[in-house]
């Protein structure tokens, strides 16, 4: 069936809107991005009206808003999760809630064909958000669960060497222990969430009957999460 999936993001210094198209012939992601610290309630719903225009596509015709729901900047979800729980609940339709994590991981791979993947954003107070991933034409594996922790806490799991960091997190570089340097061959400090990949996360999750009701879908901030474990 033919989907139009909207997806916003201001979990970051960035701010970023996405609208998905899907049919028989194929798939397209219309996307606008800036950074825009301090300006994303400006910037946020108007790129929501430019993506929608230029796809000549009406709100009424959107099957599905989906949203950053963190880790990431607390004001930044609220807004974002305030937008898009708006617009789903106007709209009737279901929303999702995409890890920015798991975007950052997908962006990395599209880009870079990354397969081991660690993503971790800024979480101040000296901590990051930070999750790591297995990367294969296109499928995001989760290896650990989203946490937030020191950056000389954080473990990789396996025994693999070629590992890249990716994320606003690594700007922390220095503070992750020599043993998780060594592993890490390189990582990318300049790199932030993206509508645009989470967009495509949540087409698939959307495909997965994983849209909800407006009202229950809630950013995640893990600030009380301090575990850094397997997931089940």
């Amino acid at each position: 069936m033919p989907l139009h999936l909207l997806a916003l993001d201001a979990s970051s210094s960035a701010c970023s809107a996405a609208l998905l198209r899907q049919d028989e012939t194929g798939a397209t992601c219309l996307a606008r991005f800036e950074m825009t610290p301090r300006a994303h309630t400006r910037r946020l719903l108007p790129m929501v009206d430019e993506v929608l225009a230029e796809a000549q596509v009406t709100p009424s015709q959107l099957d599905a808003v989906a949203f950053g729901r963190g880790p990431g900047s607390f004001t930044g979800l609220r807004i974002a999760a305030g937008a898009a729980q708006g617009l789903a609940f106007g709209l009737d339709c279901p929303l999702l809630g995409i890890s920015t994590l798991e975007a950052l991981a997908l962006q990395a791979h599209r880009r870079y064909h990354l397969r081991h993947v660690v993503t971790a954003l800024d979480a101040r107070m000296g901590e990051v958000y930070a999750a790591t991933w297995h990367c294969l034409k296109d499928t995001i594996t989760p290896m650990s669960a989203e946490a937030v922790l020191a950056p000389e806490a954080l473990r990789l799991p396996g025994d693999e060497t070629d590992w890249v960091g990716v994320g606003s997190g690594f700007t922390l570089w220095k503070r992750f222990t020599v043993d998780l340097q060594l592993s890490m061959p390189q990582h990318l400090d300049d790199l932030e969430p993206r509508a645009e990949e989470m967009a495509w996360l949540a087409a698939r999750d959307f495909a997965a009957g994983l849209g909800q009701a407006a009202h229950l879908v809630q950013p995640v901030y893990l600030r009380n999460d301090v575990a850094w474990k397997k997931p089940a």
